[in-house]
């Protein structure tokens, strides 16, 4: 068999490679949908993505007799000590192209200090993450991986281990809800507690407050690592086309913001015919059909309660609240699928929510491996 050479990516013509492997090596997946390769681009450049102020990347690909076989990245984030990430991975079924993809990005990181790897991060925790393990058989939703079936026995083979779970739960808008979360619906809402949706004239200051929420709510998760001022003003501009105000909901305690969910059009749903090419023309398909909301599948892509209500029943009831709230919003716009996604292994209160609304389980397993760099 040839040799396989890992090279890192050099230049436009390189990045394009990397970003557009998949779409060969899955394309014979019904369920597989090319992501958009303008937006790719502009996440995976440090001058365009703030993220690369405090991450440093190297993206690999591995080529076999002149031809990409293989890809990853490796990142190394000042914020998270002596643990660094892999990610972006996808590989022909060859063992021998995941063992020299892996070998590349270990090196690179053991050069930066690091004494554990973890991944896939697609770069960070707070941006698309897990390697699909279970739920093959439907397409993903916006923002999260869809992977070949194979791929995880290969990461195994090269001594990675299973670090923690992460669940999507999937919401049926015609059945009805389990009895006891109609009865935390129907049972009167305190005096102080507004639910209300986004303030389009304060875009920026609403999203500002979903980010304070998210980095308190968050703050003691499992990998956690706060978006910085520059993330929060990039994800607000990235995010604008796709974010509609009546899928958006915060809940007020008092006058004071205490929970938040975003929900979002399944996007992938809308450009999964655009082969990941916007230009020329798919740029206006898909501005036609978002506006005229062609689509039938949503994500709550976040969502987070105050630390200080966590153990409240206040703070069991404002998820339910802002969930009651999209689907009311998803009936009436004929959305028939709502993801809830992810949810940590460890977040019962979440999982528990997520059971409750998807007939007791989760639909979509990701995992996040690990790996002592010795």
């Amino acid at each position: 068999m040839s040799q396989i050479d890992v090279r890192p990516v050099e230049g436009k013509r390189d990045l394009d490679r990397f970003i557009t492997l998949p779409n060969r090596l899955q394309a014979a997946d019904p369920n597989f949908v090319p992501q958009l390769t303008m937006e790719r681009r502009e996440a995976l450049s440090p001058a365009k993505n703030p993220l690369f102020r405090h991450v440093q990347a190297q993206f690999f690909l591995a080529w076999r007799d002149g031809a990409p076989v293989g890809r990853i990245s490796a990142q190394s984030d000042d914020r998270v000590a002596d643990c660094g990430h892999f990610g972006l991975l996808a590989g022909e079924d060859d063992p021998e192209v995941f063992r020299a993809l892996f070998a590349a990005a270990e090196a690179w990181l053991k050069a930066k200090g690091r004494t554990e790897v973890r991944g896939p991060f697609n770069l960070s925790i707070n941006e698309e993450c897990g390697l699909l393990v279970d739920g093959f058989d439907s397409a993903p939703m916006l923002f999260m991986p869809h992977d070949a079936r194979y791929v995880a026995a290969r990461v195994e083979e090269q001594g990675y281990a299973k670090a923690m779970d992460l669940f999507a739960y999937l919401h049926l808008t015609s059945d009805p809800f389990p009895k006891a979360v109609e009865r935390i619906i129907e049972r009167p809402r305190p005096p102080e507690v507004v639910v209300r949706h986004l303030d389009w004239k304060r875009y920026d200051e609403e999203i500002a407050t979903v980010i304070d929420i998210f980095n308190d709510a968050w703050s003691e998760n499992w990998g956690f690592v706060p978006f910085s001022p520059e993330e929060l003003d990039h994800l607000a501009k990235s995010l604008k086309l796709l974010i509609d105000e009546r899928l958006l909901w915060i809940v007020e305690v008092s006058g004071r913001a205490a929970a938040f969910g975003v929900g979002l059009p399944n996007l992938n749903e809308m450009i999964a015919d655009f082969g990941g090419k916007l230009l020329p023309f798919n740029w206006a398909k898909l501005v036609w059909r978002l506006k005229r909301m062609t689509y039938t599948s949503g994500r709550v892509a976040l969502m987070g309660v105050r630390k200080e209500y966590a153990r409240s029943f206040l703070g069991r009831a404002m998820p339910i609240y802002i969930f009651d709230e999209f689907r009311k919003e998803g009936r009436r716009r004929g959305i028939e699928r709502v993801e809830m996604s992810w949810v940590l292994e460890s977040n019962m209160p979440m999982r528990h929510m997520g059971e409750a609304l998807s007939n007791g389980s989760a639909y979509k397993t990701y995992r996040i491996y690990r790996k002592a760099l010795a």
